[in-house]
């Protein structure tokens, strides 16, 4: 794991850049292409700024999602939605480079077809899991990544990839989101973090080890980035 705790959001932007700037490189490199999974919320609006700055080839990127909220693009809480409004128009990025789910579908179906169509992008059958080259990641008040929120059932899920989820404790209640099998089977898992409003939470998983899902991350080769500025991660700084 490794933690940078900058003066600012502006610098925490500009290392956000670098950091993904370098894995994309490095895996269209090794394998033509760079597949990524994006998150909602401040996520949005870093990578808005980040990925336009980035010297890469946006042609070779496959960009799924971490989590998404089981409503049609058209709607203001749908995260894709978000990404086509704001990112796609400031890059190269085209809307087929998006994995998204179908909401035509059940709930279940929804999360099943997005498993499915996961594993015909790394050409894998089911039973496998994929390695990302990169999961952006956010952490909400409560200590939540992904859909994945504490004390719910969704955490000890060990077989499936993709699970819905119709109880949310944040609204909209019907999501569907990666589990922890798949999150910590990628490359790299990467968080950044900005605000005095998330310092306690930080300091609750990150310094005192509090047992909250964000926490929970942990990739099996160990690469995890945490970029924070000096507000949220006033008490690792302190720390260290």
């Amino acid at each position: 794991m490794v933690n940078y705790v900058l003066p600012n959001e502006d610098e925490v932007i500009q290392k956000l850049t670098n950091q993904i700037e370098s894995l994309a490189k490095k895996a269209i490199a090794d394998n033509g292409v760079f597949r990524v999974g994006l998150s909602g919320g401040s996520v949005i609006n870093y990578l808005c700024r980040a990925i336009p700055a980035i010297d890469t080839d946006l042609s070779k990127w496959r960009l799924f999602f971490c989590d998404e909220r089981f409503v049609p693009e058209a709607d203001g809480d749908s995260t894709f939605g978000a990404y086509k409004s704001a990112l796609i128009p400031v890059t190269k990025l085209q809307e087929d480079q998006f994995i998204k789910i179908n909401t035509d579908l059940t709930l279940e179906e929804c999360a099943k077809d997005y498993e499915e169509k996961i594993l015909k992008e790394f050409q894998m059958e089911d039973g496998s899991i994929p390695v990302f080259d990169l999961l952006l990641l956010g952490m909400g008040p409560d200590g939540h990544t992904c859909s994945l929120f504490p004390d719910h059932v969704l955490l000890n899920e060990k077989r499936r990839l993709i699970t819905p989820i119709d109880d949310s404790p944040k609204p909209p209640p019907k999501r569907v989101t990666m589990t922890f099998p798949l999150i910590n089977n990628a490359n790299c898992c990467m968080f950044a973090i900005c605000g005095a409003g998330k310092a306690d939470i930080v300091k609750r998983i990150f310094v005192d080890k509090e047992s909250l899902p964000t926490g929970l991350v942990a990739p099996k080769n160990g690469n995890l980035v945490c970029i924070f500025d000096h507000a949220a991660g006033k008490s690792i700084a302190d720390k260290n």
